[in-house]
């Protein structure tokens, strides 16, 4: 039940210790009485706010500890740490620094019963319980709005108690809420069902294998990626796709269904359809164009049941003698390439198809194909602040779901492993310094770049352990199998924490989630219709 509120009143925060422990005296006369304590309560949580709280959801710690001073107490859980203190009645929960959820224990909250909340609020949107040896809790959540969900933690009703009063609140934001029980469906995962979830694997061919089946029935991957060879016509694509749900309809999760389709050179689909250009004709031309294109693009995927594009392109075509490269790419110019990339990456979100953002840290300045061999960029941190991060920074602050990480060396930030294998790039630049917690995907694990440097299992766990969330393997069933056993070994031996499999398995499910996937199919495409629509753009653009 979504609760609309429409009553709107002045209120203040109610009493609270400021943190040189003075009682600051506020306005409290109409918290005696219960049903405005609750529709207050209520109330503000639509803005991200809990009466006795003198901060929003969504705050930093720095800015708690203004208001409150050091926690007492910090507590890890398995959905973030909390910092408790209980002198001021308050406890929040917190990741990377930043609230997703704020308990309220304030003692007039007391003053609230069961009957007070149902009475005003009606039956929650969930009930849950909670039980050990000291408590025994009915929790009543209700979705505010599509930000934030309150939760009120009460008493468990007793026959000589069956109205028993609020012992605290929890305002915890929707993401955190949807974290909270992918965590619970994680915990009950098999370690080969969580390590099938960071598998990205590519089929065999136009029909499905008994290879295929294997990823799908025994391996459970998380993800399938086509090429041109996979992709004949259309009604081909829908059977294929449609024959893929069908299996992959037995098991827990929908699939990740991916394709690289860029316009230009970069295109899998059939050639029923009109061809669209190259990002590099997209970046001469007006910026709405970009949109339009990625509008299209995700049209295109959406009706097969494509549910995600290894696109667009936010290298910085910065050395024309890029041999991968060139017009691949939006331009020369970083503001250019950000702007175009992510007006692109936002056509896409619009049809539901999930864009990958790619190839960090920026493949624009090399001379090698990581297809065929490993390329050397070398350039310092503060070289690629001034160009080829930009472009990802731009897209990170405009919600990008996934990024793909390069086979690129650069010996000046990690003389050892190349992007893809390396924690000081994933873990330090991209997740800490540069604030990103999506998911992160491998380019292709079967390019020279890596397999004529590493073997792939040991490339697949080493990149896992810098930071990586998927390891894509585009090719061979064999491949795929070694490194699905190679992670699982990894794990068993204690180089890598299960924990660690969660942290990936949460951002994963996460995301199939915020885009709903499932197993739907799609009985028809009409190929006219989206062909229509590109030459009316087209004609648009090039009038």
């Amino acid at each position: 039940m979504l609760i609309a509120i429409a009553t709107v009143f002045s209120y203040k925060y109610l009493s609270v210790e400021n943190k040189e422990g003075q009682s600051e005296k506020q306005d409290t006369s109409d918290t005696i009485d219960p049903s405005k304590l609750v529709q207050k309560i209520f109330d503000v949580a639509q803005l991200g706010q809990t009466p006795y709280v003198p901060f929003e959801n969504g705050a930093t710690l720095d800015d708690v500890i203004e208001q409150l001073g050091e926690p007492e107490s910090v507590t890890s859980t398995s959905v973030g740490d909390y910092a408790d203190f209980p002198s001021k009645q308050i406890s929040v929960g917190m990741e990377n620094g930043q609230l997703f959820d704020i308990r309220s224990y304030h003692h007039e909250l007391a003053n609230i019963r069961l009957n007070d909340i149902k009475q005003f609020a009606g039956e929650p949107d969930q009930i849950t319980y909670y039980q050990d040896s000291q408590t025994n809790q009915i929790i009543l959540t209700y979705e505010v709005n599509t930000a934030y969900h309150l939760k009120w933690i009460v008493d468990r009703p007793t026959e000589e108690n069956q109205n028993p009063t609020v012992h605290h609140t929890s305002l915890l934001t929707t993401t955190a809420v949807k974290s909270q029980e992918l965590a619970k469906i994680i915990s009950n995962m098999t370690l080969d069902e969580k390590i099938g979830q960071m598998i990205f694997a590519g089929i065999s061919g136009p029909t499905l294998s008994p290879a295929d089946y294997k990823l799908l029935e025994q391996h459970k991957v998380g993800g399938l990626i086509f090429f041109k060879k996979d992709l004949t016509s259309s009604n081909q694509i829908l059977q294929l796709l449609n024959d893929i749900k069908s299996i992959n309809s037995k098991n827990d999760f929908p699939l990740f269904l991916g394709i690289d389709e860029e316009g230009g050179r970069i295109s899998r689909l059939p050639n029923e359809f009109i061809s669209l250009p190259s990002s590099q004709v997209i970046g001469k031309s007006n910026v709405s164009f970009a949109y339009e294109i990625g509008t299209i693009l995700g049209k295109e995927l959406s009706n097969f049941g494509f549910n995600l594009n290894f696109a667009p392109v936010l290298d910085v075509n910065s050395n024309p003698n890029n041999p991968v490269i060139g017009d691949r790419s939006f331009g020369n110019n970083p503001e250019l390439v950000s702007s175009y990339g992510i007006e692109t990456m936002k056509g896409m979100q619009s049809q539901n198809v999930i864009p990958v953002v790619k190839h960090f840290p920026g493949h624009g300045d090399t001379s090698v194909d990581s297809h065929l061999d490993l390329p050397i960029v070398n350039k310092s941190k503060e070289q690629l602040d001034a160009l080829e991060l930009i472009p990802f920074k731009e897209a990170i602050k405009y919600g990008t779901d996934v990024v793909m990480i390069a086979h690129i060396l650069l010996p000046e930030i990690d003389p050892q492993y190349p992007a893809s294998m390396s924690a000081e790039i994933i873990t330090n630049i991209l997740r800490s310094e540069m604030g990103y917690d999506g998911v992160v995907i491998t380019d292709d694990m079967t390019m020279k770049a890596v397999t004529n440097n590493y073997s792939l299992s040991y490339a697949a766990v080493q990149s896992i352990k810098a930071g990586s969330d998927i390891v894509l393997i585009a090719h061979h069933y064999d491949d795929v199998s070694s490194t699905i056993n190679a992670l699982k070994q990894a794990v068993q031996k204690g180089e890598i924490t299960e924990n660690r499999i969660d942290e990936s398995v949460k951002r994963i499910l996460l995301l199939k989630e915020t885009y709903k996937l499932d197993n739907s199919k799609i009985d028809t495409i009409n190929v006219h219709e989206i062909n229509s629509t590109i030459q009316k753009m087209l004609e648009k653009y090039n009038s």
